[in-house]
């Protein structure tokens, strides 16, 4: 058995799937899990504190520019949760339709919500049949600070992570079945113009943070899979039917822990492709000032690894 990276440290959470990270300017770090709990966690893990429950899925976690929090929660849509723990619905539907998979989000100085919708088709529970079925379905959406909700792109294939470069001359979107980040640009004479930031992942990008080093992190949840990416090409009868085998017989993602770091122009700065026995299936990525803090769909656990350490 390989060893366990010595610079990664796990810390458990009493809920399943804290999927995705978000870090305070004081250093705490904010999880969400499947019950619906928001945890907060202090920098060394010694104190873990619930404060508050969406009544959903909470996944994409920001702060928003008064110090509330702003949760994609994956049942209920866009939320804000007040510093008194209230829960206040911000988008639940689009055009009349409500979304099946709020996902992932960044928020812009002014209060503007850059965020995503997965999928027109399936829900969280049912991500494996988006994926492999490939309905590219998937939207980047943006919410202005009046309330106003208009689709930014359309037609993504299985849209996720999503993150603002540091002036904010630029937005981002994780699209996980293709294997690559779609770059967006807001200003200058290319604005509106839709180019990748990166391509050919070695694996399926999740969500996407920018971190206090300025660089744009991406999180690879599992390696690239040639069984995956056939039937995805194959007619849609096939994929329907693979869809419908019985979950233990599905293919299953392989363990890993792994993350990378661009700078805007999308130059490879950090592959950090680590090992631990205690966790895997990273989802979440925050660096806060030389740390790396994960989260996973999977575990009942947050990660970090300290880039300082030798």
């Amino acid at each position: 058995m390989t060893a366990a990276d010595p610079r990664l440290t796990v810390h458990p959470v009493p809920g399943q799937g804290a999927e995705d990270v978000l870090v305070t300017p004081e250093g705490d770090v904010l999880t969400g899990t499947e019950d619906g709990a928001i945890w907060r966690l202090s920098p060394d893990g010694a104190r873990l504190t619930r404060v508050a429950t969406t009544g959903g899925r909470p996944l994409g976690l920001e702060l928003l520019p008064e110090g509330d929090l702003l949760v994609c929660d994956a049942h209920r849509g866009l939320l804000a949760v007040r510093r008194d723990g209230s829960v206040e619905e911000l988008v639940a539907d689009v055009d009349g339709r409500p979304m099946r998979f709020c996902n992932n989000a960044a928020v812009a100085a002014d209060g503007t919500v850059w965020f995503s919708d997965s999928s027109r088709h399936h829900g969280i529970e049912h991500w494996k049949d988006d994926f492999v079925q490939d309905t590219r379905s998937g939207r980047l959406l943006r919410r202005d600070p009046d309330g106003t909700v208009s689709v930014v792109l359309d037609g993504l294939a299985f849209a996720n992570g999503v993150a603002l470069s540091a002036g904010e001359e630029v937005v981002v979107v994780a699209e996980t079945a293709a294997r690559r980040v779609v770059r967006l640009r807001l200003t200058g004479d290319r604005a509106g113009e839709r180019d990748l930031l990166c391509d050919d992942l070695p694996g399926y990008p999740d969500n996407v943070s920018r971190g206090t080093d300025g660089l744009l992190w991406v999180t690879v949840a599992s390696p690239r899979d040639a069984l995956v990416e056939r039937l995805q090409r194959a007619p849609v009868p096939v994929r329907r039917a693979v869809t419908r085998i019985p979950e233990a017989l599905q293919p299953k993602p392989r363990r890993t822990i792994r993350v990378q770091a661009f700078d805007d122009e999308g130059r490879l700065v950090h592959d950090l492709d680590v090992v631990h026995p205690g966790f895997h299936m990273v989802t979440g990525v925050r660096e806060h000032h030389g740390r790396v803090w994960m989260g996973s769909l999977h575990e009942p656990a947050v990660a970090v690894l300290d880039l300082t350490e030798a």
